[in-house]
């Protein structure tokens, strides 16, 4: 089977005269080329057509880049659920078996929360949650438990459907309202959806650590994403396996860390007969999710503010944490530099490491957070700055001698991804 890109584009919802593009320029994914003739709206980012013939898992480099296996004999996520507000989640995926919990489907359509009518949400489960059974996907965090939140996108054609507009405000609150610690959202609107803040602010008030792509059209037009823009929303871009930002990975100072986004295999449609590789900042999210539901599970007692921050704390950068990068924030996912070597800072449960802002939650477990430290531990907010280098530039982490992070690079070469040195495209953000 042969694979394309392709976007979701726009949905019925409208804000300014403007139609929203309610998923896909974040959620670039694969498709048929049949489907993709149809759909077709961004071009692939340098990846030849060919669908995943051979084992699934095998294909997945950045679990053994992460060092996965060693994870795993710390933490697989167990006691953490994940919401993911998609298109819904397969009932029949074999390596979700036993992790999907009850969900919520907001589209007022046929169907449920798990029936996926874009093939979409199922991957993003499997990313975080997959357990690999039946030669699926395997998940970052494989005992973590996910919730399915369908909501309405753009390639949902269901015109049936009551609600028929932009419905993520909704499913927002529906995902602050359930018993996940985590928010997943892989997809992007051009415009904030009506209701989108106060839903956002209403899920951190219930003690939620929200994640979203940034987008996919760095390459066109680099909009402003929601709701990755939204404050207290974790923006993620996507590297390759050499660890440089992808070039379509769209960028701005809502981008807070990097993830893995690149040949990543995917489901290639909805009838969940075969994978395909896929490129995006949709599985950039969903990878990072997966990692923060290890961190979370490792320290139960935790707040989202300070899972967030030991996140922050331990991301592969060679630039001040004050100053973050407009591509990659505050740089690329390491885990292994909290559940291995014990690394990171928790600090203050009630303060918002990316708005420093007090918030009124605590662990959404009802565990008691653990003590804080002196707010001069937490980054500040974003900081003005001019400096831009220029794409292939060398990036080094804090600590040249991180060996989690091995893999093979473009020329064979190997590379410590987050540790010695990974190629980046950054630039300090502007404000």
């Amino acid at each position: 089977m042969s694979e394309d890109v392709r976007s979701m584009k726009s949905g019925t919802s409208r804000r300014g005269g403007s139609t929203a593009r309610i998923a896909g320029r974040a959620g670039r994914r694969v498709a048929t080329v049949a489907a993709a003739l149809g759909a077709l709206a961004a071009v692939s980012a340098g990846l030849a057509p060919s669908a995943v013939a051979d084992d699934v898992q095998s294909k997945q480099w950045y679990l053994d880049a992460m060092g996965a296996k060693d994870l795993w004999k710390v933490s697989t996520g167990k006691g953490i659920t994940v919401a993911v507000i998609d298109s819904g989640v397969s009932s029949a995926s074999k390596s979700l078996s036993g992790n999907v919990l009850q969900g919520v489907d907001v589209t007022g359509s046929a169907g449920g929360a798990t029936d996926d009518f874009d093939g979409h949400g199922t991957t993003i489960a499997e990313l975080i949650a997959g357990t690999g059974a039946g030669g699926g996907i395997k998940g970052v965090a494989p005992d973590a438990k996910i919730i399915p939140i369908r909501t309405r996108l753009s390639t949902m054609k269901d015109e049936s459907a009551k609600e028929k507009g932009d419905t993520t405000a909704k499913a927002i609150r529906a995902a602050a309202d359930s018993d996940a610690q985590i928010i997943n959202m892989s997809f992007g609107s051009d415009f904030p959806s009506d209701g989108g803040l106060e839903a956002v602010k209403y899920a951190e008030s219930k003690g939620k650590l929200l994640f979203a792509a940034v987008g996919n059209e760095a390459e066109k037009e680099n909009y402003i994403g929601y709701p990755a823009k939204y404050p207290g929303v974790v923006g993620v871009s996507a590297v390759d396996k050499t660890g440089q930002v992808g070039k379509f990975s769209e960028s701005g100072n809502y981008v807070q860390l990097a993830a893995p986004g690149l040949d990543i295999p995917v489901w290639c449609n909805n009838d969940f007969q075969s994978h395909c590789m896929g490129t995006g900042t949709s599985v950039a999210s969903a990878i990072t999710s997966g990692a923060a539901a290890l961190i979370w599970s490792k320290h139960p007692t935790w707040t989202a503010n300070q899972v967030m921050r030991v996140l922050i704390d331990t991301a592969g950068r060679d630039w001040p944490k004050s100053k973050p990068s407009k591509y990659l924030g505050y740089g690329l996912i390491r885990p292994a530099r909290n559940l291995l070597h014990g690394e990171g800072s928790p600090g203050a449960g009630d303060i918002n490491p990316l708005t420093n802002e007090k918030t009124t939650a605590g662990s959404t477990s009802g565990h008691t957070p653990s003590a804080s430290v002196p707010a001069s531990s937490q980054p500040p907010k974003s900081t003005s700055g001019g400096e831009t280098s220029a794409a292939g530039s060398s990036a080094k982490s804090s600590d040249d001698n991180d060996q989690l992070w091995i893999v093979l690079g473009a020329v064979a070469a190997v590379v410590v991804l987050g540790g010695g040195v990974f190629a980046v495209v950054r630039a300090r953000r502007s404000g």
